[in-house]
């Protein structure tokens, strides 16, 4: 009975399967012979060059389009904080008028009053003077006038007649000095009343300048958000070229994986090939058919203990969702409940990972890691980012602790599960926040 590898233990290499298929046939039961399995296709130098080249063009493509989206972000940025900007002058512009507007209507109001004081002293006025016109023409039917003979001779004595003058002119003259007075009112009044009217025309000033500036700030704010939405509309399109161009970056890579896993294939069926080659010649100096226990091989390496198998397995799950609080060794799992913003993007409904599921998931034939990044990051050794290389863990956190975690495939680039609402892709590396030390689990 052939002796397999461990069940559930994935990530066995191609080649020694074969080799193991190929030992069974050489040391059999039946000892009829040496049997040699046909080699696996072997690519040509040329074939794996062309396709490293187009997955290192593809590199490029994805570099660039991400330096022009940080780019493209922060202009946005920009426009944003101008957006803000503008809506706070908008909101002054509001506001003064308003207060031109309420000291506007002050104004009129103080003009009305001012102008009915001026109505009501003019009107005093011409009562007096009536009033005066008729005094004088009752007094000269009477003979009572100043300056009348008949009210002079009319008088008894001397002392009557100076009694009399004396009367007379203090009545005349207090209605001229009322009459007088009544004018100096008139006067005040008609200068309040210009004054009010003045200042009715400097508050319509201000108020129709106010009314422009919010006119002004208005089309100011529509500009900026216009311009910010139009930078929004760019970033999306640059955010879906780039998407695009990793999909060809993940299948330009693929391919050279599966060249270069060819390739590997062909090697080891040449070395196992070599070692039949040897037993055979062994067993005809021996002049021997060989036993059935004499060649079998060693046990298949752990499944995914290779740093290649575990890129794979990272690699097998782009475009899967990110759930919150999701996956395992074995695969995508539900997300959970997070209350907040994981809730509101649905993750609990949904089949997926989230970053450090995706590391636990594939490292599973490594070493069974923790569903926290903070406790992956010290879950190996630790080395300088400057030393960084194809397997290693990388994350990101600060002061209040490790918040992201993803996997190194070289070049640049990685694979993680960033957020929700998005999905497990290959990426360029982001140094913003990046911790120090990426984390090695293998070699």
């Amino acid at each position: 009975m052939v002796r397999r590898g461990r069940v559930g233990r994935p990530g066995v290499r191609r080649g020694l399967t074969v080799g193991a298929f190929a030992l069974v046939v050489l040391f059999g039961a039946t000892g009829t012979g040496l049997a040699v399995p046909p080699p696996p296709p072997n690519p040509s130098d040329s074939e794996l060059d062309s396709s490293k080249a187009a997955a290192s063009e593809k590199a490029g493509e994805v570099g660039k389009l991400t330096n022009q989206l940080a780019q493209a972000e922060q202009k946005l940025s920009s426009l944003q904080d101008d957006v803000e900007l503008k809506q706070e002058q908008a909101m002054k512009a509001l506001v003064d008028l308003q207060t031109a507007q309420d000291a506007a209507a002050q104004a009129e109001q103080a003009a009305q009053a001012a102008r009915k004081e001026a109505d009501a002293a003019a009107g005093a006025i011409e009562k007096a003077r009536q009033d005066l016109k008729t005094f004088a023409a009752a007094s000269f039917e009477q003979g009572s006038t100043v300056g009348s003979v008949a009210a002079y001779l009319t008088a008894d004595s001397p002392k009557d007649l100076l009694a009399r003058a004396q009367m007379l002119d203090a009545i005349g003259g207090s209605r001229l000095n009322a009459l007088d007075r009544l004018e100096q009112a008139q006067t005040a009044k008609s200068n309040k009343d210009a004054a009010a009217r003045k200042a009715v025309e400097v508050a319509q000033q201000k108020q129709d300048a106010a009314r422009q500036a919010k006119s002004g700030a208005d089309a100011a704010q529509a500009a900026a958000v216009q311009a910010q939405q139009s930078q929004a509309t760019q970033n999306q399109q640059l955010e879906a070229s780039k998407s695009s161009v990793e999909q060809q970056l993940y299948a330009a890579q693929s391919k050279v994986n599966g060249l270069q896993g060819q390739r590997q294939r062909y090697q080891d069926w040449l070395a196992q090939k070599q070692r039949e080659d040897e037993e055979r010649a062994r067993q005809a100096a021996l002049g021997k058919h060989p036993s059935g226990g004499g060649g079998g091989g060693r046990p298949s390496p752990a499944a995914g203990s290779s740093i290649e198998a575990v890129i794979a397995r990272a690699l097998s799950q782009l475009g899967r969702p990110y759930a919150w609080g999701g996956g395992n060794g074995s695969g995508p799992t539900r997300g959970i409940h997070d209350g907040g913003v994981a809730d509101m993007y649905g993750d609990y409904r949904k089949i997926g990972f989230d970053c450090s599921g995706l590391m636990i998931y594939a490292f599973a034939g490594v070493r069974a890691l923790p569903h926290y990044s903070g406790y992956q990051y010290t879950s190996g050794r630790r080395v300088p980012l400057s030393q960084m290389r194809r397997g290693d863990m990388l994350f990101w956190g600060g002061p209040g602790g490790i918040h992201h975690v993803a996997l190194y495939l070289g070049g640049g680039q990685m694979v993680e599960a960033p957020q929700s609402g998005s999905y497990v892709r290959v990426t360029a590396v982001r140094y913003g926040g990046i911790m120090p030390y990426a984390t090695r689990l293998i070699g």
